[in-house]
């Protein structure tokens, strides 16, 4: 079996995030279309919705976009949009992270090639570690 890792590089970038899956679930139950359609894109969202428990999946979502607009040093706001990040799954089931092309803009003003992701989560907290990394 030949695996390959996404690939390194210098670190440009570090961001992390960790969310209580009952504050997502409360702003989804509040909120509902509103909040989904504002902050996943439709591709999350079909994800999260296909899972028997969505609001850990969509705290674990909502925690990688946090640390990746961390890793960007930026936040969410006028660099980075809620949507301009995306979480969809490798052929292993590995978290990756799709830009937008005002994340991707962004990604290669700060001279990065790359977006690293992990996540994890529990029934009641999910967390995301991202790294902004430049290829060698």
């Amino acid at each position: 079996m030949n695996i390959e890792l996404p690939p390194g590089g210098i670190l440009i970038g570090l961001g992390s995030d960790l969310v209580d899956v009952a504050r997502v679930a409360g702003v989804r139950e509040r909120q509902g279309e509103r909040f989904l359609s504002r902050v996943f894109t439709d591709e999350e969202r079909a994800y999260c919705d296909g899972m028997k428990y969505p609001d850990k999946h969509y705290a674990a979502r909502f925690a990688a976009k946090e640390a990746v607009s961390k890793a960007f040093t930026t936040g969410i706001g006028a660099e980075l949009g809620w949507k301009s990040i995306s979480v969809y799954h490798g052929s292993r089931h590995e978290p990756l992270v799709r830009l937008d092309e005002k994340g991707a803009a962004l990604l290669r003003q700060v001279g990065g090639t790359n977006v690293i992701l992990t996540l994890s989560h529990t029934d009641t907290a999910a967390m995301a570690v991202a790294a902004v990394v430049k290829a060698v």
